[in-house]
Protein backbone atom coordinates (compact mmCIF):
# COMPACT_ATOMS: atom_id res chain seq x y z
CA UNK A 1 0.00 0.00 0.00
CA UNK A 2 1.34 3.71 -1.09
CA UNK A 3 1.02 6.10 2.15
CA UNK A 4 3.62 9.18 3.32
CA UNK A 5 5.43 6.66 5.04
CA UNK A 6 6.41 4.52 1.88
CA UNK A 7 6.76 7.69 -0.40
CA UNK A 8 9.24 9.22 1.89
CA UNK A 9 11.37 5.62 1.90
CA UNK A 10 11.13 5.23 -2.01
CA UNK A 11 12.04 8.75 -2.59
CA UNK A 12 14.92 8.68 -0.57
CA UNK A 13 16.15 5.23 -2.34
CA UNK A 14 15.26 6.79 -5.48
CA UNK A 15 17.78 9.63 -4.67
CA UNK A 16 20.54 6.91 -4.01
CA UNK A 17 19.62 5.17 -6.93
CA UNK A 18 19.89 8.39 -8.61
CA UNK A 19 23.01 8.97 -7.51
CA UNK A 20 24.58 4.56 -7.83
CA UNK A 21 23.49 4.91 -11.81
CA UNK A 22 25.08 7.98 -13.02
CA UNK A 23 29.11 6.63 -13.59
CA UNK A 24 27.31 3.15 -14.25
CA UNK A 25 25.44 4.58 -17.48
CA UNK A 26 28.23 6.09 -18.41
CA UNK A 27 30.45 3.55 -17.84
CA UNK A 28 28.31 0.54 -19.35
CA UNK A 29 27.50 3.25 -22.60
CA UNK A 30 30.99 3.28 -23.40
CA UNK A 31 31.40 -1.00 -22.90
CA UNK A 32 28.17 -1.09 -25.92
CA UNK A 33 30.18 1.56 -28.35
CA UNK A 34 27.46 3.82 -27.58
CA UNK A 35 27.45 7.86 -26.63
CA UNK A 36 27.48 8.20 -22.83
CA UNK A 37 24.57 10.09 -22.74
CA UNK A 38 22.48 6.56 -24.27
CA UNK A 39 23.54 4.79 -20.95
CA UNK A 40 21.72 7.52 -18.64
CA UNK A 41 18.72 7.90 -21.13
CA UNK A 42 18.43 3.87 -20.96
CA UNK A 43 18.29 4.56 -17.48
CA UNK A 44 15.17 6.46 -17.18
CA UNK A 45 12.47 5.20 -19.86
CA UNK A 46 13.06 1.63 -19.42
CA UNK A 47 13.42 1.28 -15.71
CA UNK A 48 9.95 3.42 -15.52
CA UNK A 49 8.60 1.14 -18.16
CA UNK A 50 9.74 -1.95 -16.05
CA UNK A 51 8.96 -0.93 -12.95
CA UNK A 52 5.19 -0.29 -13.86
CA UNK A 53 4.50 -3.16 -15.56
CA UNK A 54 6.59 -5.79 -13.78
CA UNK A 55 5.89 -7.76 -10.89
CA UNK A 56 8.81 -7.14 -8.38
CA UNK A 57 8.90 -4.04 -5.82
CA UNK A 58 12.02 -3.66 -5.68
CA UNK A 59 13.89 -4.38 -9.14
CA UNK A 60 15.94 -1.67 -10.84
CA UNK A 61 16.31 -1.73 -14.80
CA UNK A 62 18.50 -0.06 -16.80
CA UNK A 63 21.75 -0.84 -18.61
CA UNK A 64 23.75 -3.78 -17.84
CA UNK A 65 27.60 -5.06 -18.31
CA UNK A 66 26.52 -8.16 -20.04
CA UNK A 67 23.74 -6.83 -22.17
CA UNK A 68 26.29 -3.67 -23.78
CA UNK A 69 28.78 -6.20 -24.52
CA UNK A 70 26.96 -8.54 -26.15
CA UNK A 71 25.49 -5.12 -28.16
CA UNK A 72 29.28 -3.79 -29.27
CA UNK A 73 30.08 -7.61 -29.86
CA UNK A 74 27.41 -8.07 -32.45
CA UNK A 75 26.32 -4.25 -33.80
CA UNK A 76 30.15 -3.75 -34.23
CA UNK A 77 30.71 -5.91 -37.01
CA UNK A 78 28.02 -4.32 -38.64
CA UNK A 79 28.84 -0.54 -38.27
CA UNK A 80 31.32 1.83 -36.38
CA UNK A 81 30.59 1.84 -32.50
CA UNK A 82 29.29 5.69 -31.66
CA UNK A 83 28.04 6.19 -35.07
CA UNK A 84 24.84 6.99 -35.96
CA UNK A 85 24.24 4.20 -37.88
CA UNK A 86 25.59 2.12 -35.27
CA UNK A 87 23.10 3.91 -32.61
CA UNK A 88 20.09 3.05 -35.21
CA UNK A 89 21.10 -0.53 -35.42
CA UNK A 90 21.43 -0.86 -31.58
CA UNK A 91 17.96 0.54 -31.28
CA UNK A 92 16.37 -1.58 -33.88
CA UNK A 93 17.72 -4.61 -31.73
CA UNK A 94 16.92 -3.38 -28.31
CA UNK A 95 13.15 -3.26 -30.31
CA UNK A 96 13.17 -6.65 -31.78
CA UNK A 97 14.75 -7.74 -28.13
CA UNK A 98 11.96 -6.47 -26.34
CA UNK A 99 9.62 -8.06 -28.76
CA UNK A 100 10.71 -11.48 -28.35
CA UNK A 101 10.02 -10.72 -24.55
CA UNK A 102 7.24 -9.47 -24.58
CA UNK A 103 5.78 -12.59 -26.46
CA UNK A 104 7.47 -15.08 -24.35
CA UNK A 105 5.26 -13.44 -21.17
CA UNK A 106 2.44 -12.70 -23.29
CA UNK A 107 2.52 -16.70 -24.10
CA UNK A 108 2.90 -17.66 -20.26
CA UNK A 109 6.68 -18.69 -21.05
CA UNK A 110 8.10 -17.37 -18.19
CA UNK A 111 9.93 -21.01 -17.29
CA UNK A 112 11.79 -20.57 -20.02
CA UNK A 113 14.16 -18.43 -18.40
CA UNK A 114 15.19 -21.39 -16.07
CA UNK A 115 16.86 -23.30 -18.95
CA UNK A 116 19.55 -20.31 -18.24
CA UNK A 117 21.27 -21.76 -15.74
CA UNK A 118 23.37 -20.35 -12.80
CA UNK A 119 26.48 -22.02 -13.94
CA UNK A 120 25.74 -20.30 -17.41
CA UNK A 121 25.32 -17.37 -15.75
CA UNK A 122 28.26 -17.45 -13.89
CA UNK A 123 30.37 -18.68 -16.42
CA UNK A 124 29.16 -15.58 -19.15
CA UNK A 125 29.67 -12.99 -16.41
CA UNK A 126 32.89 -13.84 -15.95
CA UNK A 127 34.22 -14.28 -19.70
CA UNK A 128 32.25 -10.69 -20.18
CA UNK A 129 34.70 -9.20 -17.27
CA UNK A 130 37.86 -10.58 -19.24
CA UNK A 131 36.25 -8.99 -22.18
CA UNK A 132 35.89 -5.56 -20.52
CA UNK A 133 38.79 -5.53 -19.00
CA UNK A 134 40.79 -6.12 -22.04
CA UNK A 135 38.67 -4.04 -23.49
CA UNK A 136 40.11 -1.05 -21.85
CA UNK A 137 43.68 -1.91 -21.25
CA UNK A 138 44.59 0.39 -23.91
CA UNK A 139 43.08 3.53 -22.49
CA UNK A 140 44.50 2.30 -19.08
CA UNK A 141 47.88 2.56 -20.32
CA UNK A 142 47.11 4.75 -22.97
CA UNK A 143 48.14 3.04 -26.43
CA UNK A 144 45.99 3.06 -29.26
CA UNK A 145 45.25 -0.91 -29.04
CA UNK A 146 42.42 -1.85 -31.01
CA UNK A 147 39.20 -2.55 -29.19
CA UNK A 148 37.82 -5.41 -31.42
CA UNK A 149 38.50 -8.51 -32.83
CA UNK A 150 40.03 -12.04 -31.22
CA UNK A 151 40.72 -11.80 -27.68
CA UNK A 152 43.81 -13.30 -28.17
CA UNK A 153 45.28 -10.76 -30.71
CA UNK A 154 43.90 -7.70 -28.52
CA UNK A 155 46.32 -8.83 -25.68
CA UNK A 156 49.11 -9.61 -27.99
CA UNK A 157 48.68 -5.89 -29.35
CA UNK A 158 49.18 -4.80 -25.78
CA UNK A 159 51.82 -6.20 -24.72
CA UNK A 160 54.12 -5.21 -28.32
CA UNK A 161 52.81 -1.39 -27.52
CA UNK A 162 53.28 -1.58 -23.71
CA UNK A 163 56.36 0.41 -23.84
CA UNK A 164 54.94 2.67 -25.66
CA UNK A 165 52.66 3.39 -22.38
CA UNK A 166 51.77 6.61 -21.62
CA UNK A 167 52.83 7.33 -17.74
CA UNK A 168 50.34 9.75 -17.22
CA UNK A 169 47.56 7.96 -18.43
CA UNK A 170 48.34 5.67 -16.38
CA UNK A 171 48.83 8.18 -13.05
CA UNK A 172 45.12 8.99 -14.04
CA UNK A 173 43.39 5.32 -14.08
CA UNK A 174 45.35 4.19 -11.14
CA UNK A 175 44.20 7.05 -8.71
CA UNK A 176 40.65 6.49 -10.37
CA UNK A 177 41.14 2.66 -9.89
CA UNK A 178 42.32 2.85 -6.29
CA UNK A 179 40.19 5.52 -4.92
CA UNK A 180 37.26 3.66 -6.07
CA UNK A 181 38.19 0.27 -4.93
CA UNK A 182 38.87 2.59 -1.40
CA UNK A 183 35.65 4.10 -0.92
CA UNK A 184 34.23 0.68 -2.11
CA UNK A 185 36.04 -1.39 1.25
CA UNK A 186 35.59 1.68 3.70
CA UNK A 187 32.85 3.45 2.99
CA UNK A 188 30.69 0.99 0.99
CA UNK A 189 27.18 2.83 1.32
CA UNK A 190 28.99 5.73 -0.71
CA UNK A 191 28.82 5.87 -4.34
CA UNK A 192 32.28 4.72 -4.38
CA UNK A 193 32.46 4.12 -8.44
CA UNK A 194 31.38 7.99 -8.51
CA UNK A 195 33.63 9.62 -5.87
CA UNK A 196 36.66 7.69 -7.72
CA UNK A 197 35.36 9.11 -11.11
CA UNK A 198 36.25 12.56 -9.41
CA UNK A 199 39.42 12.13 -7.79
CA UNK A 200 40.54 10.93 -11.61
CA UNK A 201 39.27 13.99 -13.02
CA UNK A 202 40.83 16.24 -10.52
CA UNK A 203 44.31 14.99 -11.14
CA UNK A 204 43.90 14.79 -14.40
CA UNK A 205 43.38 18.53 -13.97
CA UNK A 206 46.68 18.68 -11.15
CA UNK A 207 48.80 17.11 -14.06
CA UNK A 208 47.54 18.95 -17.30
CA UNK A 209 46.62 15.92 -18.69
CA UNK A 210 45.37 17.99 -21.68
CA UNK A 211 49.10 18.89 -22.16
CA UNK A 212 50.14 15.35 -21.96
CA UNK A 213 48.26 13.74 -24.21
CA UNK A 214 44.95 12.67 -21.96
CA UNK A 215 41.41 11.96 -24.06
CA UNK A 216 38.33 13.39 -22.41
CA UNK A 217 34.78 12.13 -22.41
CA UNK A 218 33.11 15.57 -23.38
CA UNK A 219 30.29 17.01 -22.08
CA UNK A 220 26.84 15.48 -22.09
CA UNK A 221 24.18 17.04 -24.04
CA UNK A 222 21.56 18.73 -21.63
CA UNK A 223 18.85 17.33 -22.19
CA UNK A 224 16.69 14.72 -21.35
CA UNK A 225 15.68 11.36 -23.83
CA UNK A 226 14.38 12.49 -27.04
CA UNK A 227 12.38 10.57 -29.86
CA UNK A 228 14.26 7.94 -31.98
CA UNK A 229 13.19 5.61 -34.91
CA UNK A 230 14.78 2.38 -34.78
CA UNK A 231 15.71 1.54 -38.56
CA UNK A 232 13.89 -1.36 -40.45
CA UNK A 233 14.93 -3.06 -43.49
CA UNK A 234 14.96 -6.83 -43.86
CA UNK A 235 18.34 -7.03 -44.15
CA UNK A 236 18.90 -5.49 -41.10
CA UNK A 237 16.24 -7.26 -39.38
CA UNK A 238 18.10 -10.65 -40.29
CA UNK A 239 21.59 -9.39 -39.40
CA UNK A 240 20.41 -9.02 -35.87
CA UNK A 241 17.76 -11.59 -35.39
CA UNK A 242 20.42 -13.81 -33.54
CA UNK A 243 22.11 -11.34 -31.30
CA UNK A 244 18.45 -9.04 -30.06
CA UNK A 245 17.22 -13.57 -29.62
CA UNK A 246 20.59 -13.57 -26.95
CA UNK A 247 20.38 -10.15 -25.29
CA UNK A 248 16.76 -11.10 -25.16
CA UNK A 249 17.22 -14.14 -23.05
CA UNK A 250 20.03 -12.69 -21.18
CA UNK A 251 17.89 -10.11 -20.11
CA UNK A 252 15.29 -12.14 -18.78
CA UNK A 253 17.62 -14.59 -16.97
CA UNK A 254 18.96 -11.43 -15.45
CA UNK A 255 16.09 -9.53 -14.29
CA UNK A 256 14.22 -12.92 -12.90
CA UNK A 257 17.29 -14.42 -11.19
CA UNK A 258 17.58 -10.52 -9.45
CA UNK A 259 14.09 -9.97 -8.87
CA UNK A 260 13.51 -13.80 -7.41
CA UNK A 261 16.92 -13.35 -4.88
CA UNK A 262 15.44 -9.61 -3.82
CA UNK A 263 11.84 -11.57 -2.79
CA UNK A 264 13.88 -14.28 -1.27
CA UNK A 265 14.43 -11.46 1.06
CA UNK A 266 11.64 -9.22 1.06
CA UNK A 267 9.17 -12.30 1.02
CA UNK A 268 7.15 -11.21 -1.84
CA UNK A 269 6.30 -13.38 -4.99
CA UNK A 270 7.68 -12.75 -8.62
CA UNK A 271 5.65 -13.60 -11.24
CA UNK A 272 8.04 -14.70 -14.47
CA UNK A 273 5.40 -14.22 -16.91
CA UNK A 274 4.93 -10.23 -15.77
CA UNK A 275 8.33 -10.17 -15.43
CA UNK A 276 8.82 -10.94 -18.78
CA UNK A 277 5.95 -8.45 -19.89
CA UNK A 278 7.96 -5.98 -17.85
CA UNK A 279 11.17 -6.73 -19.42
CA UNK A 280 9.70 -6.18 -22.83
CA UNK A 281 7.45 -3.27 -22.78
CA UNK A 282 10.01 -1.59 -21.19
CA UNK A 283 12.95 -2.08 -24.13
CA UNK A 284 10.05 -1.68 -26.83
CA UNK A 285 9.32 1.68 -25.79
CA UNK A 286 12.56 2.48 -24.55
CA UNK A 287 13.82 2.00 -28.25
CA UNK A 288 11.71 4.81 -29.07
CA UNK A 289 13.33 7.21 -26.86
CA UNK A 290 17.05 6.81 -27.05
CA UNK A 291 17.38 4.19 -24.67
CA UNK A 292 19.75 0.77 -25.64
CA UNK A 293 18.47 -2.87 -23.98
CA UNK A 294 18.24 -2.83 -21.02
CA UNK A 295 17.64 -5.89 -17.67
CA UNK A 296 17.69 -6.03 -14.01
CA UNK A 297 20.57 -4.25 -12.31
CA UNK A 298 22.15 -6.29 -9.41
CA UNK A 299 24.06 -3.41 -8.18
CA UNK A 300 20.73 -1.13 -8.04
CA UNK A 301 18.08 -3.38 -7.19
CA UNK A 302 20.31 -4.26 -4.16
CA UNK A 303 21.03 -0.66 -3.20
CA UNK A 304 17.25 0.08 -3.83
CA UNK A 305 16.24 -2.27 -1.32
CA UNK A 306 19.53 -1.81 0.81
CA UNK A 307 18.07 1.93 0.99
CA UNK A 308 14.50 1.39 2.32
CA UNK A 309 12.32 0.86 -0.65
CA UNK A 310 8.94 -0.25 -0.44
CA UNK A 311 6.97 0.34 -3.92
CA UNK A 312 7.89 0.30 -7.52
CA UNK A 313 7.58 4.07 -6.90
CA UNK A 314 11.56 3.91 -5.91
CA UNK A 315 12.04 3.28 -9.64
CA UNK A 316 10.09 5.87 -11.04
CA UNK A 317 11.24 8.35 -8.32
CA UNK A 318 15.38 7.45 -9.57
CA UNK A 319 14.53 8.12 -13.13
CA UNK A 320 13.12 10.98 -12.36
CA UNK A 321 16.02 12.39 -10.04
CA UNK A 322 18.61 10.86 -12.83
CA UNK A 323 16.70 13.08 -15.47
CA UNK A 324 17.04 16.25 -13.03
CA UNK A 325 20.73 15.72 -12.32
CA UNK A 326 21.42 14.86 -15.78
CA UNK A 327 20.60 18.41 -16.81
CA UNK A 328 23.00 19.68 -14.13
CA UNK A 329 25.93 17.89 -14.33
CA UNK A 330 26.38 17.00 -18.11
CA UNK A 331 28.34 20.15 -18.55
CA UNK A 332 31.22 18.59 -15.66
CA UNK A 333 31.20 15.62 -17.95
CA UNK A 334 33.90 17.47 -20.23
CA UNK A 335 36.30 17.22 -17.69
CA UNK A 336 36.27 13.29 -17.38
CA UNK A 337 39.46 11.60 -18.56
CA UNK A 338 39.03 8.24 -20.59
CA UNK A 339 41.61 6.95 -18.51
CA UNK A 340 39.47 7.20 -15.27
CA UNK A 341 36.61 5.77 -17.28
CA UNK A 342 39.45 2.49 -18.09
CA UNK A 343 39.88 2.59 -14.19
CA UNK A 344 36.29 2.50 -13.21
CA UNK A 345 35.35 -0.14 -15.83
CA UNK A 346 38.45 -2.26 -14.70
CA UNK A 347 36.71 -2.08 -11.45
CA UNK A 348 33.46 -3.15 -12.26
CA UNK A 349 35.40 -6.14 -14.44
CA UNK A 350 36.79 -7.45 -11.08
CA UNK A 351 33.59 -6.81 -9.20
CA UNK A 352 31.75 -9.15 -12.17
CA UNK A 353 33.88 -12.32 -10.97
CA UNK A 354 31.73 -14.12 -8.62
CA UNK A 355 35.00 -16.25 -7.12
CA UNK A 356 32.59 -17.52 -4.26
CA UNK A 357 29.93 -19.02 -6.56
CA UNK A 358 32.83 -20.11 -9.36
CA UNK A 359 34.34 -22.09 -6.35
CA UNK A 360 31.32 -23.86 -4.94
CA UNK A 361 30.65 -24.73 -8.28
CA UNK A 362 33.54 -26.23 -8.89
CA UNK A 363 33.26 -28.13 -5.14
CA UNK A 364 29.69 -29.30 -5.57
CA UNK A 365 29.12 -30.75 -8.94
CA UNK A 366 31.95 -31.74 -11.85
CA UNK A 367 29.14 -31.66 -14.58
CA UNK A 368 28.31 -27.48 -13.49
CA UNK A 369 31.84 -26.81 -13.67
CA UNK A 370 31.92 -28.19 -17.19
CA UNK A 371 28.92 -25.71 -18.19
CA UNK A 372 30.63 -22.85 -16.64
CA UNK A 373 33.85 -23.64 -17.90
CA UNK A 374 32.31 -24.31 -21.68
CA UNK A 375 30.36 -20.87 -21.02
CA UNK A 376 33.40 -19.13 -20.20
CA UNK A 377 35.60 -19.91 -22.80
CA UNK A 378 32.52 -19.44 -25.65
CA UNK A 379 32.21 -15.95 -24.16
CA UNK A 380 36.29 -15.51 -24.70
CA UNK A 381 36.73 -17.04 -28.09
CA UNK A 382 33.39 -17.29 -29.93
CA UNK A 383 30.39 -15.07 -30.53
CA UNK A 384 28.89 -13.92 -27.49
CA UNK A 385 25.44 -15.22 -28.58
CA UNK A 386 26.75 -18.77 -29.14
CA UNK A 387 28.26 -18.59 -25.57
CA UNK A 388 25.15 -17.92 -24.16
CA UNK A 389 23.21 -20.70 -26.58
CA UNK A 390 26.44 -23.41 -25.84
CA UNK A 391 26.14 -23.39 -22.34
CA UNK A 392 22.06 -23.66 -22.50
CA UNK A 393 22.40 -26.71 -24.48
CA UNK A 394 25.29 -28.34 -22.62
CA UNK A 395 23.04 -28.06 -19.52
CA UNK A 396 20.22 -29.38 -21.36
CA UNK A 397 22.68 -32.08 -22.73
CA UNK A 398 23.45 -32.92 -19.72
CA UNK A 399 20.18 -32.93 -18.19
CA UNK A 400 19.32 -35.23 -20.35
CA UNK A 401 21.83 -37.43 -19.91
CA UNK A 402 20.92 -37.73 -16.05
CA UNK A 403 17.54 -38.13 -16.54
CA UNK A 404 17.94 -40.77 -19.14
CA UNK A 405 19.82 -42.95 -16.53
CA UNK A 406 17.60 -43.69 -13.66
CA UNK A 407 18.76 -45.11 -10.32
CA UNK A 408 18.19 -48.92 -9.55
CA UNK A 409 18.30 -49.59 -5.70
CA UNK A 410 18.11 -53.17 -4.96
CA UNK A 411 16.10 -53.07 -1.67
CA UNK A 412 15.23 -55.69 1.36
CA UNK A 413 13.01 -55.46 3.90
CA UNK A 414 14.89 -54.22 7.05
CA UNK A 415 12.56 -56.27 10.11
CA UNK A 416 12.03 -54.29 13.15
CA UNK A 417 9.48 -56.72 14.97
CA UNK A 418 6.15 -57.78 13.26
CA UNK A 419 7.17 -54.50 10.68
CA UNK A 420 9.33 -54.17 8.17
CA UNK A 421 10.55 -51.44 6.46
CA UNK A 422 12.38 -51.33 2.63
CA UNK A 423 15.76 -50.25 2.42
CA UNK A 424 18.99 -50.47 -0.02
CA UNK A 425 20.51 -53.58 0.16
CA UNK A 426 24.18 -53.29 -0.88
CA UNK A 427 24.24 -50.06 1.92
CA UNK A 428 23.40 -51.76 4.41
CA UNK A 429 24.79 -55.15 3.88
CA UNK A 430 21.43 -57.28 3.90
CA UNK A 431 20.76 -60.64 2.28
CA UNK A 432 18.88 -60.68 -0.87
CA UNK A 433 16.32 -63.52 -2.01
CA UNK A 434 17.91 -65.81 -4.09
CA UNK A 435 14.59 -66.35 -6.24
CA UNK A 436 12.90 -63.12 -5.36
CA UNK A 437 14.44 -59.59 -6.56
CA UNK A 438 12.81 -56.27 -5.58
CA UNK A 439 14.66 -53.01 -7.62
CA UNK A 440 13.46 -49.38 -7.07
CA UNK A 441 13.74 -47.07 -10.12
CA UNK A 442 14.31 -43.42 -9.10
CA UNK A 443 13.83 -41.91 -12.83
CA UNK A 444 10.95 -41.37 -15.24
CA UNK A 445 10.65 -43.96 -17.61
CA UNK A 446 10.80 -42.03 -21.30
CA UNK A 447 11.64 -42.49 -24.79
CA UNK A 448 15.32 -41.23 -23.67
CA UNK A 449 15.41 -43.73 -20.68
CA UNK A 450 14.06 -47.10 -22.17
CA UNK A 451 16.82 -48.24 -23.62
CA UNK A 452 19.12 -48.08 -20.36
CA UNK A 453 16.19 -49.67 -18.19
CA UNK A 454 16.13 -52.52 -20.50
CA UNK A 455 19.76 -53.48 -20.13
CA UNK A 456 19.40 -52.43 -16.45
CA UNK A 457 16.49 -55.04 -16.26
CA UNK A 458 18.56 -57.40 -18.62
CA UNK A 459 21.69 -57.06 -16.57
CA UNK A 460 19.92 -58.07 -13.31
CA UNK A 461 18.02 -61.51 -15.02
CA UNK A 462 21.61 -62.58 -16.36
CA UNK A 463 23.56 -61.72 -13.36
CA UNK A 464 21.07 -63.55 -11.38
CA UNK A 465 20.15 -66.49 -13.05
CA UNK A 466 18.27 -67.94 -9.92
CA UNK A 467 16.07 -65.16 -9.88
CA UNK A 468 12.83 -66.03 -11.34
CA UNK A 469 10.87 -63.03 -10.14
CA UNK A 470 11.26 -59.47 -10.54
CA UNK A 471 9.49 -57.28 -8.74
CA UNK A 472 10.56 -53.49 -9.64
CA UNK A 473 9.58 -50.98 -7.48
CA UNK A 474 7.50 -47.33 -8.92
CA UNK A 475 7.58 -45.36 -5.99
CA UNK A 476 10.18 -42.80 -7.40
CA UNK A 477 8.63 -42.98 -11.46
CA UNK A 478 6.97 -39.94 -11.44
CA UNK A 479 6.16 -39.94 -15.69
CA UNK A 480 6.09 -42.73 -18.27
CA UNK A 481 5.19 -42.59 -21.66
CA UNK A 482 4.51 -44.79 -24.85
CA UNK A 483 8.29 -45.95 -25.40
CA UNK A 484 8.19 -46.73 -21.62
CA UNK A 485 5.22 -48.87 -21.34
CA UNK A 486 6.05 -51.02 -24.71
CA UNK A 487 9.17 -51.42 -22.97
CA UNK A 488 7.92 -52.80 -19.47
CA UNK A 489 5.01 -54.96 -21.88
CA UNK A 490 8.34 -56.60 -24.14
CA UNK A 491 10.50 -57.01 -20.93
CA UNK A 492 7.50 -58.84 -19.29
CA UNK A 493 7.38 -61.01 -22.32
CA UNK A 494 10.99 -61.88 -23.29
CA UNK A 495 11.14 -63.03 -19.35
CA UNK A 496 7.76 -64.63 -19.57
CA UNK A 497 9.71 -66.85 -22.31
CA UNK A 498 12.49 -67.71 -19.97
CA UNK A 499 9.86 -68.37 -17.58
CA UNK A 500 10.03 -65.83 -15.07
CA UNK A 501 7.80 -62.79 -14.14
CA UNK A 502 7.65 -58.93 -14.04
CA UNK A 503 5.48 -57.00 -11.23
CA UNK A 504 5.12 -53.62 -10.75
CA UNK A 505 4.15 -51.88 -7.23
CA UNK A 506 3.94 -48.87 -5.91
CA UNK A 507 3.19 -46.78 -8.69
CA UNK A 508 1.66 -43.35 -8.60
CA UNK A 509 -1.78 -42.50 -10.04
CA UNK A 510 -0.31 -40.93 -12.90
CA UNK A 511 1.91 -43.42 -13.99
CA UNK A 512 -0.90 -45.93 -13.52
CA UNK A 513 -3.13 -43.98 -15.67
CA UNK A 514 -0.73 -43.89 -18.64
CA UNK A 515 -0.11 -47.55 -18.44
CA UNK A 516 -4.51 -48.21 -18.61
CA UNK A 517 -4.31 -45.73 -21.67
CA UNK A 518 -1.98 -47.59 -23.31
CA UNK A 519 -3.02 -50.94 -22.05
CA UNK A 520 -0.01 -51.93 -20.68
CA UNK A 521 -1.56 -53.03 -17.40
CA UNK A 522 -3.83 -55.39 -19.62
CA UNK A 523 -0.60 -57.23 -20.59
CA UNK A 524 0.74 -57.13 -17.00
CA UNK A 525 -2.94 -57.84 -15.44
CA UNK A 526 -2.57 -59.79 -12.38
CA UNK A 527 1.33 -58.20 -11.79
CA UNK A 528 0.52 -54.41 -10.81
CA UNK A 529 0.33 -53.92 -6.93
CA UNK A 530 -0.73 -51.10 -4.62
CA UNK A 531 2.00 -51.69 -2.39
CA UNK A 532 5.06 -53.54 -1.75
CA UNK A 533 3.47 -55.65 1.13
CA UNK A 534 1.15 -56.81 -1.47
CA UNK A 535 3.26 -57.48 -3.84
CA UNK A 536 5.37 -59.57 -1.15
CA UNK A 537 2.11 -61.47 0.12
CA UNK A 538 1.47 -62.51 -3.29
CA UNK A 539 4.55 -63.23 -4.88
CA UNK A 540 6.28 -64.97 -1.83
CA UNK A 541 3.58 -68.14 -1.94
CA UNK A 542 4.95 -68.54 -5.62
CA UNK A 543 8.52 -68.83 -4.64
CA UNK A 544 10.16 -72.87 -4.94
CA UNK A 545 9.16 -74.74 -1.64
CA UNK A 546 11.86 -76.62 -2.43
CA UNK A 547 15.03 -74.02 -2.37
CA UNK A 548 13.12 -72.22 0.36
CA UNK A 549 13.79 -74.95 2.82
CA UNK A 550 17.84 -75.58 1.77
CA UNK A 551 17.82 -71.14 1.95
CA UNK A 552 19.57 -70.04 5.26
CA UNK A 553 18.05 -66.64 4.68
CA UNK A 554 14.86 -65.36 6.04
CA UNK A 555 14.88 -62.07 4.37
CA UNK A 556 10.79 -62.28 4.29
CA UNK A 557 8.22 -62.23 7.38
CA UNK A 558 6.37 -64.71 5.17
CA UNK A 559 9.81 -67.09 5.50
CA UNK A 560 9.72 -66.10 9.47
CA UNK A 561 6.47 -67.68 9.66
CA UNK A 562 6.74 -70.52 8.08
CA UNK A 563 6.94 -73.81 10.51
CA UNK A 564 10.55 -74.27 12.55
CA UNK A 565 11.19 -77.87 10.27
CA UNK A 566 10.94 -76.49 7.23
CA UNK A 567 13.37 -73.86 7.60
CA UNK A 568 17.12 -74.09 8.65
CA UNK A 569 18.07 -71.71 11.88
CA UNK A 570 19.08 -68.65 10.21
CA UNK A 571 22.98 -67.64 11.35
CA UNK A 572 22.42 -64.28 12.41
CA UNK A 573 24.45 -61.69 11.31
CA UNK A 574 26.85 -60.04 13.93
Amino acid sequence: MVNRHTQTSDLLAGLTGAIIVLPQGIAFATIAGMPPEYGLYSAIIPAIIAALFGSSFHLISGPTTAISIVIFSKVSTLATPFTAEYIRMVLTLTLISGIFQLILGLMRLGAVVNFVSHSVVVGFTAGTAILIGTSQLGNFFGIPVSKSGPFLNIWMDLFRLLPETNLWSLAVALATLVSAALFKRSLPRWPGLLLGMICGSVTALMINGKGHGLSFVGSLPEHLPFFSVPHFSLETLRQLVPGALAVAMLGLAEAVSIARSVATVSLQRIDNNQEFIGQGLSNIVGSFFSSYASSGSFTRTGVNYSAGAKTPLAALYAALLLALVLMLIAPLTAYLPIAAMAGILLLVAYNLIDFHHIGAIYKTSGQEAVVLAVTFLSTLFLELEFAIYSGVILSLLLYLNRTSHPHFISVVPDHVGDRASFVDAQERELPECPQFKMVRIDGSIFFGAVNHISEELHNITEQNPEVGHLLIIGSGINFIDVSGCEMLFQTGHSLDLEGKKLYLSSLKEDVINILKRGKCSENLSQRVFDSKSEAIERIVPLLDKDRCRQCRLRVFLECLRMPQDEVLIVETKT
